[in-house]
């Protein structure tokens, strides 16, 4: 292989601390050393911006009687604990990161540009390789799994239901249930999942208009991460195609989408070699992964770190990445059941750290959740829509089990609940210096605005018994968010038939039919309503109150599909 190019592009910085080929040369363990590294380096610290935001939001959330004191609990920086070492990869393992290398390379030949992405890239295939070895022949780390902690929110996760593949069946990603698709042009791209991201552009585009919104070159690596969206992708003629027509119509994010597509196929290639190694009875995966803290915060961030367009002075921001991460966890809560059956690796929740770790991100995902309720978290940086538009996303296609997993029977008491006092956050240390949670009764606005008024009023009339939470919920939202200026007969349509139908759900007699009724009901009303939160007047508006509802709220329908239970590892891996 060749020569790097000493000094190209930004990546120059760091080839004095990292190896010249990681992927050849690096010893076991020690690729994510050198991401840590990496991360250390290039991170840059909490805006000036950032932090006024930060300010203006204890002010306000004080004056309405949220005192800034309270129980905290403090996580460190997924950068301050040391990545465990894995297993070196095995000989099809190196076969499939020297072909890699080979692709990397020809893209930093003509691309120097995106040398740093490249690098990320080098180090977390090369560990997710040693992870998925380590998986397959290491012992499960009991003794990390069996301590008790009697914090907080240790006490409050919830028992989940059993579950079997049968269960997931409309976990899809073929463009259903969205009927209303954001850019109907190009059928590959069409999709439910396509749409959620195109959607996110849009909104972060409104004022700062960085000319994403329409952008097709960065999505390279949709053919990649989800080829069943089309059945009939010929991913060597594209990417050819792409090789020849990157070099006319270049800019810096079609290589990174390059770059992260090319992660994402051999992340495939890597799970369905372990997997067919599983069912063939070579190995016994187990349903846990050797991710540690560190190890599953960077192998996350591939994942995601150059999938949603920001602007070059923005991408290794503290705020950015936490957001990103953040992104990927809330994602997981939902699915964990659905990874625990088909083998997926990198499930936070399947990791082997504390439960405590664990259960300290799901809560700085609902905190991030509801600090980008709030008008302050929009001015700091261009992808600040990234973590509300996800959550909504998620509830509005079905695609998880937002409201499957989550409906149980009988609602816990909002009265000291830790989950309705946790304060809003940005968590931006969560790689870095660490976050702290605050814990205390939250603000409620004295009065409701006209159009969350006529809701309240709405919810009184049809679904009495729902009402004294929903109109408590609502107070609770403007406290956060300031008057709401929405449309209230999309909002109302879609909320009746998601939150106020789950919490229906769960006072009446046990039913999964039931919950699975309203869970599919999600998506069709996502299919129906979803074109209106494209509307600039008033979507961001709807967004945030559904963000609340679906991710912050009581009873807390997240929440309750963090848990897992084990059972027999088998099955296909889905879709996606």
């Amino acid at each position: 292989m060749k020569s790097r190019v000493a000094g190209a592009g930004p990546k120059a910085s760091i080839d004095s601390v990292l190896p010249e080929q990681p992927s050849a040369r690096l010893q076991p363990g020690e690729a994510a050393v050198s991401l840590a590294r990496l991360f250390g380096k290039r991170t840059a610290g909490c805006t000036e911006q950032y932090l006024r935001s930060q300010h203006a939001v204890r002010q306000r959330l004080e004056a309405l009687g949220s005192p800034h004191s309270g129980t905290t609990l403090h996580l460190p920086g997924a950068l301050r604990t040391a990545p465990r070492a894995f297993l070196p990869p095995d000989e099809a393992g190196t076969t499939r990161l020297r072909q890699l290398d080979a692709s990397l390379d020809m893209i930093e030949a003509a691309f120097p540009q995106v040398g740093t992405d490249i690098e990320v890239c080098r180090l977390t295939s090369r560990m997710l390789e040693e992870a998925w070895r380590s998986r397959a022949l290491t012992p499960r780390r009991e003794d990390e799994q069996a301590a008790d902690c009697a914090c907080p929110l240790c006490r409050r996760l919830p028992t989940p239901p059993a579950r079997t593949l049968a269960d997931y069946g409309w976990r899809q990603s073929a463009g259903r249930p969205l009927t209303e698709k954001t850019w109907p042009h190009r059928r590959e791209l069409d999709s439910v999942l396509t749409g959620g991201w195109s959607w996110t552009r849009q909104m972060n585009d409104l004022e700062r208009d960085l000319g994403h919104r329409h952008r097709y070159e960065d999505d390279i690596l949709v053919f990649h991460e989800y080829k069943r969206v089309v059945d009939t992708i010929d991913t060597s003629r594209l990417t050819q195609l792409v090789q020849g027509r990157l070099a006319e119509n270049f800019s810096t994010n079609s290589a990174r989408a390059l770059v992260s597509g090319l992660f994402a196929a051999h992340k495939r290639s890597v799970d369905e070699h372990w997997l067919q190694q599983h069912h063939a009875g070579s190995v016994v995966l187990p349903q846990t992964n050797p991710l540690d803290q560190s190890s599953y915060s960077f192998l996350q961030m591939l994942d995601c770190l150059f999938w949603h367009v920001s602007p070059d002075t923005e991408l290794w921001q503290e705020e950015h990445l936490a957001s990103l991460l953040l992104c990927r966890v809330i994602d997981d809560m939902a699915d964990v059941r659905a990874d625990a059956l088909t083998g997926e690796i990198s499930n936070f929740w399947l990791a082997d750290m504390p439960t405590h770790t664990k259960a300290f991100y799901a809560a700085c995902a609902i905190a991030l959740v509801k600090y980008g309720c709030m008008p302050e978290a929009h001015s700091t940086m261009w992808n600040t829509w990234l973590l509300t538009t996800t959550i909504v996303w998620m509830g509005l296609t079905g695609r998880h089990a937002l409201w499957f997993d989550g409906i149980t029977q009988g609602l816990p008491p909002a009265e000291g609940c830790p989950l309705c006092d946790l304060q809003p956050n940005g968590c931006s240390g969560i790689l870095t210096h660490g976050t702290t949670l605050t814990f205390t009764k939250r603000p409620t606005v004295p009065e409701l605005s006209a159009r969350a008024a006529e809701l309240s009023d709405r919810c009184r009339a049809q679904f009495p018994r729902t009402w004294p939470l929903f109109d408590t919920e609502l107070h609770a939202f403007e406290a956060l968010h300031g008057p709401w200026n929405g449309n209230t007969d999309c909002a109302w349509e879609i909320l009746r038939r998601t939150y106020i139908a789950a919490v229906e759900a769960s006072s009446a007699a046990p039913s999964r039919s039931r919950a699975r009724e309203v869970q599919q009901d999600a998506g069709r009303v996502g299919a129906e309503m979803f074109h209106a939160l494209h509307d600039p007047r008033t979507g961001r508006e709807d967004t945030a109150l559904l963000a609340y509802m679906f991710g912050g709220a009581h009873p807390h329908f997240l929440w309750n599909a963090t848990g897992y239970r084990p059972t027999g590892l088998e099955g296909d891996w889905l879709d996606g």
